[in-house]
């Protein structure tokens, strides 16, 4: 009696580590003036959500990053209220991004994929910064 031969199993599929991207945040008013441009590092884990990092004031800032349905309710608000232009839909995969700190200041991010690892987008601090978030 012969014996067959084993079945071979494939390997599992090791998952892409996670990408992280650095953005910059630019001030457009006097109360984010204070603190000047800030740097935030947004990790992608590759399933439409990340975490988002960032450091105000001193104050360490931890948070979510996810891509959100061209359709998502209240999108553009962000946009609208930190940059003045009225009806913003900006155009592109989107995503929104938040962030808290000890010091009981939030972040609320929108922003737009203008190509691969890149684009451009706005934040409102709830002490009234507003700043231009670019990354890529």
């Amino acid at each position: 009696m012969s014996q067959a031969a084993p079945i071979a199993t494939p390997a599992p599929a090791i998952p892409p580590a996670p990408v992280v991207y650095t953005a910059r945040l630019y001030p457009i008013n006097d109360i984010a003036s204070r603190a000047g441009m800030l740097t935030a590092v947004i990790t992608d884990g590759h399933a439409g959500r990340g975490t988002f990092s960032l450091n105000y004031l001193g104050d360490p800032m931890q948070g979510e990053a996810s891509r959100v349905e061209p359709n998502h309710p209240g999108f553009g608000r962000i946009h609208r209220e930190a940059l003045g232009v009225p009806n913003a839909q900006p155009q592109g995969p989107r995503g929104i991004a938040n962030a808290s700190g000890a010091r009981a200041v939030s972040a609320q991010c929108e922003y737009v994929l203008s190509g691969p690892s890149k684009g451009t987008g706005a934040c409102v601090f709830s002490d009234g910064a507003r700043y231009q978030l670019h990354f890529g």
